[in-house]
């Protein structure tokens, strides 16, 4: 009832009084991206959305863009400055997903909207992540976030799937401002976000 009937409505009033709320907060991040990391300010990139349906995701760019002699991308390790890095432990940098929420793509809870390209690489049990809008945060997030293993965070988004109420997204999202708060599950021990997902292989990054 309250995911089918309740829950966007919510979304939508909320992200538009964040917006609201916020909008000098934005703007000055952005004339600061502008200033330490160049054009263009926001990242886009194709996310798999509800069902699976890609849509564009916005946020504010960490990165700057660096290429060795050979025109290849630098790693996100040397990419990413201390400005972007304190833009992703504070989550600024997931502001502008805002947007996302007011366009009906994302919610404020959710399963993380993950790269197209994975949609080939899910069992179908873990596709059942995509029964629900996507969010800006979810149980995994406050489970660990990056410091979880794909099988985990797999399982942690289904079972918020399953078990979706009011008082478990207030929760979630109670535990999201601490955990921002704490600076907690932002990289992973050996990198800047999480590995990238390729079914049973494990490998590299090239999410932002």
């Amino acid at each position: 009832m309250y995911g089918r009937y309740f829950k966007r409505p919510l979304d939508f009033i909320m992200a538009l009084s964040l917006l609201v709320l916020l909008l000098p907060i934005l703007f000055i991040i952005g004339i600061l991206v502008r200033v330490f990391l160049g054009t263009p300010i926001l990242f886009k990139q194709e996310r798999a959305g509800f069902k699976g349906r890609p849509f564009t995701i916005y946020k504010f760019r960490t990165m700057r863009d660096l290429y060795d002699g050979e025109g290849h991308t630098l790693s996100d390790a040397q990419r990413l400055t201390k400005f972007g890095r304190f833009l992703r432990k504070t989550s600024l940098d997931e502001l502008p997903e805002l947007f996302n929420i007011l366009k009906g793509e994302m919610s404020l809870v959710g399963p993380r909207p993950l790269l197209v390209k994975y949609l080939p690489l899910y069992s179908k049990k873990q596709m059942r992540r995509h029964d629900v809008l996507p969010g800006i945060t979810g149980w995994a997030q406050v489970q660990g976030r990056n410091t979880l293993s794909w099988p985990e965070k797999f399982n942690l988004d289904i079972w918020y799937v399953d078990h979706q109420t009011f008082c478990l997204d207030i929760k979630i999202l109670a535990l999201t401002f601490i955990h921002v708060f704490l600076q907690k599950g932002i990289d992973q021990k050996e990198g800047v976000t999480m590995e990238e997902f390729k079914g049973e292989k494990g490998v590299k990054n090239d999410e932002e």
